[in-house]
């Protein structure tokens, strides 16, 4: 009889977390598709900033434009990972590509500084001899994206200031198809020069050219800013659009070997169970064949 309860408790918790683990398939899923239409959005607006790069760059002197190579031999390392586990290899993956990476960007570690969003990634680098300068909590929707953009550009600027780091590089997973992602780097400072000369280069796409009144030099630095902004925005989204696709895997190799489990409890306590009452009905007709038995025996005289 323990046995059975003790079955009936596993099949209960068991079918608990299925529903639990089903609930967080469908949130991942639901995120994943936030995400993209986050990632979609900053193009769009991305794509208004080149234009108004477009326009400023037209009478910039080439003084003002960003050097060909970053001063000093200092490089930053922002890392984008996660905060939550149940995300498979996402957080291995993009420390590994890092570490590799800034292996080929610089030879001695001094010359290496990191950030990270997200506290798994900060402790992988941790472990790999790499702490890190600053960690950043992830957020948690792509209204709260924003914000830590804002923190990352400050503590860039502060990295700039005091340290004298002007070469940065972001690390972070990319979705590629469906649920697939893979890690990369994409250069955040100093800004391409070989870009910014294409979009001088570019065919205005109407008769009607945009004019300004704005010194060419502080619209030329403030759309710069709203790129640096748009690339980290965008990096984020990307970032938690791999994470839930990763966890979303996660949740379905979990939701099938629940599933088997709970196939196999079942059929394991019916098997119990059937074994249970055989065992009651053999007791009963046992009784009953001794009772008769007893009835039957003649009176014994003296």
């Amino acid at each position: 009889m323990e046995a059975i309860e003790a079955l009936k408790r596993s099949i209960r918790v068991t079918g608990e977390l299925h529903s639990l683990v089903k609930t967080m398939k469908v949130l991942a899923g639901v995120n994943i598709r936030q995400y993209e239409r986050a990632v979609h959005a900053i193009e769009a607006y991305n794509h208004t900033i080149e234009m108004g790069l477009q326009t400023a760059l037209r009478d910039l002197p080439e003084c003002l434009l960003p050097p060909h190579r970053a001063a000093g031999r200092r490089i930053g390392a922002i890392v984008f990972g996660s905060d939550q586990g149940m995300c498979g290899q996402l957080n291995d993956r993009v420390v590994g590509y890092t570490a590799r990476a800034m292996g080929k960007l610089a030879r001695h570690c001094e010359q290496q500084i990191f950030a990270a969003v997200g506290l798994r990634p900060a402790a992988q680098l941790a472990d790999l001899g790499h702490p890190t300068d600053a960690t950043f909590p992830v957020p948690a929707s792509v209204a709260a994206i924003a914000a830590t953009v804002h923190d990352i550009l400050v503590m860039i600027e502060d990295w700039h200031l005091r340290r004298g780091i002007e070469f940065i590089v972001l690390f972070y997973c990319r979705p590629v198809s469906g649920v697939a992602y893979r890690p990369g780097g994409v250069r955040l400072l100093p800004v391409d020069r070989e870009w910014i000369h294409s979009l001088k280069a570019r065919h205005w796409p109407s008769r009607t050219i945009p004019q300004y009144s704005m010194d060419q030099a502080r619209l030329f630095q403030s759309l710069i800013r709203e790129y640096l902004f748009s690339a980290l925005f965008r990096a984020l989204a990307d970032s938690l659009a791999s994470e839930n696709a990763s966890r979303l895997v996660s949740m379905q190799l979990a939701e099938r070997n629940i599933e088997t489990r709970l196939t196999g409890l079942t059929a394991e306590f019916r098997r119990s169970r059937q074994d249970m009452i055989t065992s009651e009905l053999l007791d009963i007709v046992a009784g009953f064949e001794a009772l008769r038995e007893t009835h039957n025996e003649p009176y014994q005289t003296r």
